[in-house]
């Protein structure tokens, strides 16, 4: 392209990429600048790795990486995991097709407030879950459910609201796949399991890292699923934040937050390679 050409290209996206990079980088330059001690809201603003040097001194900080790291990983294969087999059986159209993937997809309508208080009043010590246990005979007494210790409810919420997202991108990515292709394969002796490395995971490798990259970004900074349904001995690295904002603590808060954001672009990036690299001895050559 000539240097006009460029131009031209660039007056065309200013408008929204330059909008949206000036939010960005407006957002990440507080969050930094006020974990170093700048733009205090009580006292003085100067700059120090005081507020760094403690937080990396608190074992509660260490255990919010690791499980807000669990969380937002297992969210996301979780997710992908499920919306794979379903976005291959709807690949073609059949009859009751439509209402199906409409039903599928209704979760990404129910807002995750709402969602997790209705988890938390199926899975209550009293709740329908416990309810239907002790009438079918498996279990003699309810059971606690609710806040285990292990994130299993969190995780159950984040697949629920968030595989339909990744039907979504899966689908599309999924159709667009020729049949000619998995005809050939299938006629050369491939099985299920044999098409789906070889052919329709490398060819969709795009849309799982979306989904995957997405998902875990969401995850691992989501409050309301943490905090409703989440352990009481455990915090993720958002109630971590909004603890020490609720304290008035800004800038312990905001170290917090650029770590979550630096668990969030890693996080991201290691999960994209690493999806990259399990898929390349199946790519079709």
């Amino acid at each position: 392209m000539t240097a006009k050409k460029w131009i031209t290209v660039l007056a065309l996206l200013a408008p929204g990429v330059g909008l949206i990079a000036v939010m960005i980088g407006t957002v990440i330059y507080m969050a930094v600048a006020q974990s170093l001690g700048y733009y205090s809201l009580m006292g003085e603003s100067e700059f120090s790795f005081e507020f760094w040097d403690k937080m990396l001194g608190r074992k509660a900080y260490y255990k919010s990486v690791r499980f807000s790291i669990y969380i937002g990983f297992f969210s996301a294969l979780f997710s992908v995991a499920l919306a794979y087999p379903l976005a291959i059986w709807l690949r073609k159209p059949f009859n009751g097709s439509l209402l199906i993937g409409a039903v599928l997809k209704a979760p990404l309508l129910v807002p995750g407030l709402v969602a997790a208080f209705l988890f938390i009043n199926v899975i209550s010590y009293n709740g329908i879950l416990n309810q239907f246990m002790q009438w079918i005979g498996f279990w003699d007494a309810p059971h606690r459910l609710q806040n285990d210790r292990n994130g299993y409810g969190i995780l159950v919420l984040q697949t629920w609201k968030n595989m339909p997202f990744a039907l979504l991108l899966l689908t599309g990515a999924v159709q667009s796949i020729s049949d000619d292709v998995l005809d050939a394969a299938r006629d050369l002796g491939a099985g299920t399991m044999a098409r789906f490395r070889k052919i329709i995971a490398p060819l969709t490798i795009s849309s799982m890292q979306a989904a995957l990259v997405i998902i875990f970004i969401g995850a691992v900074a989501d409050f309301s699923f943490q905090v409703i349904a989440g352990p009481t001995n455990r915090q993720s690295l958002a109630q971590f934040m909004v603890f020490f904002k609720d304290s008035g603590r800004w800038h312990d808060a905001a170290v917090v937050g650029v770590t979550l954001m630096a668990v969030a672009l890693i996080g991201s990036a290691l999960l994209a390679f690493a999806t990259r690299i399990i898929l390349k001895g199946g790519r079709i050559k």
